[in-house]
């Protein structure tokens, strides 16, 4: 198999994987799919991040707008929003486009847009429990992170919590292993990252419906 991250080769592997997603959607909101991001994508995303200079991040900020504001106490990463500025860039975001493509077919959501960043947790970092969306407020739709973290181990720490069952009482944790892919309804289930051990990687992105249209 190639290495090429656009390469049409992955297509089957891609098509399964995104069926599953909507599948697991469907019947039950989320979908945790270990090591599942084609593995070129993975390490040259990777790579990339590893090459990113300090000065590209930004202190992540707690609300949205006018009401943006950084607060140590709930969260202490570090992002880097992802344009067209690299060929792998490029590969991620049209990766994302046939996913977003693939679950307006299977689901019918009208996903309109995508945006992501690179986040970076350094040690002793983390992000308290929150929800990216609040019913009737917001347009995003799905929150999809994906884990950059090659060589993760029990005890690094720094895992996805997922909460989950009435009133967010059951939980779900992830470790940041690389290549793992978790999408989830953005409304519907809050999550938090625990303290890290270890310098890591993500991708955080949400799927998004067009305002404009949206009673």
């Amino acid at each position: 198999m190639t290495n090429d991250p656009l390469s049409p080769e992955l297509d089957g592997l891609d098509t399964q994987l995104f069926l599953r997603i909507a599948d697991e959607l469907r019947t039950q909101g989320y979908s945790i799919n270990p090591g599942a991001l084609p593995l070129s994508l993975g390490d040259g995303l990777s790579s990339h991040l590893s090459g990113l200079r300090d000065e590209q991040f930004s202190r992540a900020g707690v609300g949205r707008n006018a009401a943006l504001h950084e607060n140590d106490a709930v969260r202490r990463d570090q992002i880097c929003w992802i344009e067209r500025d690299s060929a792998i860039e490029c590969a991620w975001l049209d990766w994302t486009g046939r996913l977003q493509e693939s679950l307006n077919r299977q689901l019918f959501l009208g996903l309109f847009s995508f945006e992501s960043h690179f986040a970076r947790y350094a040690i002793g970092d983390f992000y308290v429990r929150h929800s990216d969306a609040f019913k009737g407020e917001s347009n995003r739709v799905l929150s999809i992170v994906v884990h950059l973290n090659p060589h993760w181990v029990p005890g690094d720490g720094g895992e996805l919590v997922l909460f989950t069952g009435i009133g967010g009482e059951e939980r779900i944790n992830v470790n940041p292993c690389h290549g793992t892919v978790i999408i989830f309804l953005s409304e519907d289930f809050p999550h938090e990252v625990l303290v890290t051990n270890r310098d890591r990687y993500s991708i955080a992105g949400w799927f998004r419906v067009n305002s404009l249209l949206r009673s």
